[in-house]
């Protein structure tokens, strides 16, 4: 049986784009804390359609809804822990279900990642684009562990640990990925070449290094142009790289301002660069999918 490890080793793969863009774009009101996580209960048939259209669009692999979904977080909207727990393990069986039924040159050869967001996402309130929330390691551990077994529990190919402001969060969850056997990707929110916490990207590389649970590190939710100079400082591991479209996202109003990128334009750098999992994050739709998935066959053929 092929593992997500043997197909990582094979040649890069294609990631999908943002979930919440596609989401709004069918027109669900995404305004509330728990962002597209609310669907996994109110709309779970939206969610299926999203992971539908990537992977049409020549995407690889689904990144789940669960970006947002915990137990914290749920529990403050009054919902319980056996209701999150089974929301937990729906977000992952919508992405494989899409999964199973997708047609086209990689049926069969389609993955499923459990997103695990950081615990500024919980918040709602653009902390994961700053971190140091004053939590212990051994605080955030907790946090995340609980999470991470239910999801485990569902079986997904990989865990997405994405958009990881600070070391201290990092050092948390892979300590809390340990016994689960499921291998992640790490992949963090910059500032240039630091994490959004300002810790140099190459200490950050090198604590995802330390885990034999990580198969691949980077970054994601990040301007393009930084995404690719971060890209260019992970060593001894294969490379994951999914920007933003482009703009700059405003927690206040919740949404994003400014012109969108041609991330497709990116994708030999990063190829060159060692990335090995390329996909775009918000902003970036089916279209863009499209056109970064015949990127990387392109380059692929001319190896």
């Amino acid at each position: 049986m092929t593992t997500f490890r043997d197909a990582l080793a094979a040649g890069p793969l294609v990631l999908d784009g943002g979930m919440s863009n596609e989401l709004e774009a069918q027109g669900h009101d995404l305004s509330g804390t728990l962002w597209s996580a609310r669907l996994l209960r109110d709309d779970p048939d939206a969610i299926a359609a999203v992971h539908r259209a990537y992977y049409a669009a020549g995407a690889q692999v689904a990144i789940t809804a669960g970006y947002q979904a915990t137990y914290d977080g749920f529990a403050r909207l009054g919902i319980s822990r056996t209701e999150t727990t089974a929301l937990l393990r729906r977000s992952v069986s919508l992405a494989r279900e899409a999964a199973d039924a997708a047609e086209g040159p990689f049926a069969g050869r389609r993955w499923v990642a459990a997103s695990v967001g950081p615990y500024g996402a919980m918040l709602a309130d653009g902390s994961e684009y700053r971190g140091d929330y004053g939590l212990s390691v051994a605080e955030l551990t907790r946090f995340h562990r609980p999470r991470l077994e239910a999801l485990a529990e569902a079986g997904p190919d990989v865990f997405a640990v994405e958009t990881i402001p600070d070391l201290r969060e990092a050092e948390a969850v892979l300590i809390a990925l340990e016994g689960l056997g499921i291998p992640a990707w790490l992949s963090y929110s910059i500032r240039g070449t630091t994490t959004s916490a300002g810790q140099p990207l190459s200490e950050a590389f090198a604590l995802a290094r330390s885990s034999d649970a990580v198969l691949a590190t980077g970054v994601n939710c990040a301007p393009a142009a930084d995404a690719s100079a971060a890209l260019a400082l992970v060593s001894g591991l294969p490379g994951v790289v999914y920007p933003n479209g482009g703009g700059l996202w405003d927690p206040e109003s919740r949404s994003w301002k400014g012109a969108q990128d041609e991330i497709a334009d990116l994708a030999p750098a990063w190829l060159r660069s060692g990335a090995a999992l390329v996909g775009g994050c918000c902003r970036v739709g089916p279209a863009e999918i499209k056109e970064l998935a015949d990127c990387v066959g392109a380059a692929a053929t001319d190896r």
